[in-house]
Protein backbone atom coordinates (compact mmCIF):
# COMPACT_ATOMS: atom_id res chain seq x y z
CA UNK A 1 0.00 0.00 0.00
CA UNK A 2 1.51 3.08 -1.45
CA UNK A 3 1.52 6.02 1.57
CA UNK A 4 0.77 9.80 0.11
CA UNK A 5 3.69 12.09 1.18
CA UNK A 6 2.55 14.29 4.13
CA UNK A 7 3.45 18.08 2.70
CA UNK A 8 2.22 21.02 4.43
CA UNK A 9 1.71 22.86 1.07
CA UNK A 10 -1.26 23.85 -0.08
CA UNK A 11 -3.04 22.35 -2.75
CA UNK A 12 -3.84 24.06 -6.17
CA UNK A 13 -7.20 24.07 -5.34
CA UNK A 14 -6.57 26.21 -2.12
CA UNK A 15 -4.63 28.16 -3.74
CA UNK A 16 -7.30 29.18 -6.85
CA UNK A 17 -10.14 29.96 -4.31
CA UNK A 18 -7.75 32.03 -1.97
CA UNK A 19 -7.10 33.61 -4.96
CA UNK A 20 -10.93 33.96 -5.29
CA UNK A 21 -11.65 35.07 -2.06
CA UNK A 22 -9.26 37.42 -1.69
CA UNK A 23 -10.15 39.22 -5.11
CA UNK A 24 -13.52 39.25 -3.13
CA UNK A 25 -12.45 40.97 0.01
CA UNK A 26 -11.09 43.32 -2.11
CA UNK A 27 -14.17 44.09 -4.24
CA UNK A 28 -16.03 44.52 -0.97
CA UNK A 29 -13.75 47.21 0.68
CA UNK A 30 -13.35 49.21 -2.48
CA UNK A 31 -16.41 49.40 -2.60
CA UNK A 32 -17.12 50.88 0.79
CA UNK A 33 -19.58 48.42 1.96
CA UNK A 34 -18.46 48.33 5.17
CA UNK A 35 -19.39 50.97 7.48
CA UNK A 36 -16.61 51.04 9.55
CA UNK A 37 -14.68 54.80 10.38
CA UNK A 38 -11.26 52.72 10.80
CA UNK A 39 -12.00 50.43 7.79
CA UNK A 40 -13.34 53.75 5.93
CA UNK A 41 -10.45 55.71 6.25
CA UNK A 42 -7.67 53.19 5.86
CA UNK A 43 -6.15 52.14 2.19
CA UNK A 44 -5.93 48.60 3.01
CA UNK A 45 -3.84 45.98 0.89
CA UNK A 46 -4.63 42.41 1.08
CA UNK A 47 -1.65 40.19 -0.05
CA UNK A 48 -2.82 36.86 0.27
CA UNK A 49 -5.42 34.91 1.36
CA UNK A 50 -4.95 30.87 2.55
CA UNK A 51 -7.50 28.72 2.60
CA UNK A 52 -8.02 25.50 5.37
CA UNK A 53 -7.86 22.41 3.43
CA UNK A 54 -11.34 22.15 3.73
CA UNK A 55 -12.35 25.71 2.95
CA UNK A 56 -14.14 26.59 5.36
CA UNK A 57 -11.43 29.10 6.88
CA UNK A 58 -10.05 31.51 5.04
CA UNK A 59 -7.31 33.94 6.60
CA UNK A 60 -6.47 37.30 4.69
CA UNK A 61 -3.24 38.54 5.55
CA UNK A 62 -3.88 42.31 5.43
CA UNK A 63 -1.32 45.92 5.67
CA UNK A 64 -2.93 48.93 6.21
CA UNK A 65 -1.17 51.44 4.50
CA UNK A 66 -0.34 54.75 6.20
CA UNK A 67 -0.99 53.48 9.91
CA UNK A 68 1.00 52.85 12.28
CA UNK A 69 -1.25 51.18 14.24
CA UNK A 70 -1.97 48.32 12.46
CA UNK A 71 -3.32 45.98 15.94
CA UNK A 72 -6.95 48.86 15.35
CA UNK A 73 -7.45 48.12 11.50
CA UNK A 74 -7.32 44.19 12.17
CA UNK A 75 -9.24 44.52 15.03
CA UNK A 76 -11.65 46.66 12.87
CA UNK A 77 -11.80 44.06 10.06
CA UNK A 78 -12.25 41.23 12.42
CA UNK A 79 -15.10 43.05 14.22
CA UNK A 80 -16.87 43.27 10.62
CA UNK A 81 -15.61 39.86 9.63
CA UNK A 82 -19.26 38.21 9.68
CA UNK A 83 -20.55 41.35 7.53
CA UNK A 84 -17.98 41.11 5.05
CA UNK A 85 -18.56 37.22 4.63
CA UNK A 86 -22.15 37.73 4.01
CA UNK A 87 -20.97 40.20 1.38
CA UNK A 88 -19.01 37.78 -0.53
CA UNK A 89 -21.91 35.56 -1.23
CA UNK A 90 -22.66 37.31 -4.76
CA UNK A 91 -18.83 36.56 -5.85
CA UNK A 92 -18.95 32.72 -4.33
CA UNK A 93 -21.93 31.33 -5.36
CA UNK A 94 -19.66 28.64 -7.14
CA UNK A 95 -18.34 27.72 -3.05
CA UNK A 96 -20.34 24.90 -0.99
CA UNK A 97 -19.61 26.65 2.05
CA UNK A 98 -19.13 30.19 2.41
CA UNK A 99 -15.75 30.54 4.54
CA UNK A 100 -15.23 32.07 7.80
CA UNK A 101 -13.04 34.87 7.49
CA UNK A 102 -10.35 35.64 9.88
CA UNK A 103 -7.93 38.44 9.12
CA UNK A 104 -3.96 38.93 10.33
CA UNK A 105 -1.38 41.56 10.31
CA UNK A 106 0.89 41.04 7.38
CA UNK A 107 4.64 41.02 8.60
CA UNK A 108 5.76 39.92 5.15
CA UNK A 109 6.96 43.26 4.64
CA UNK A 110 8.85 43.35 7.32
CA UNK A 111 10.88 40.79 6.60
CA UNK A 112 11.84 41.73 3.00
CA UNK A 113 12.79 44.69 4.80
CA UNK A 114 15.28 43.42 7.21
CA UNK A 115 16.93 41.21 4.74
CA UNK A 116 17.58 43.98 2.51
CA UNK A 117 19.05 46.00 5.61
CA UNK A 118 21.03 42.62 5.80
CA UNK A 119 22.18 42.69 2.45
CA UNK A 120 23.29 46.27 2.61
CA UNK A 121 25.15 46.44 5.73
CA UNK A 122 28.88 46.93 5.32
CA UNK A 123 29.61 42.90 6.75
CA UNK A 124 27.75 41.68 3.50
CA UNK A 125 28.87 44.05 1.01
CA UNK A 126 32.39 43.41 2.17
CA UNK A 127 31.98 39.50 1.41
CA UNK A 128 30.26 40.16 -1.91
CA UNK A 129 33.51 42.37 -2.70
CA UNK A 130 35.86 39.49 -1.81
CA UNK A 131 33.74 36.98 -3.74
CA UNK A 132 33.57 39.55 -6.82
CA UNK A 133 37.41 39.87 -6.48
CA UNK A 134 38.03 35.86 -6.63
Amino acid sequence: MATRPTTSAPSQRMLRVGEQVRAAITQVLQRGEVRDDVIEKTVISISEVRMSPDLKIATAFVTPLGVSDHDKVIAALNRNAKYIRGRLGNQLRQMKYMPEVRFRDDTSFDNYKKIDELLRSPEVSRDLDDDADA
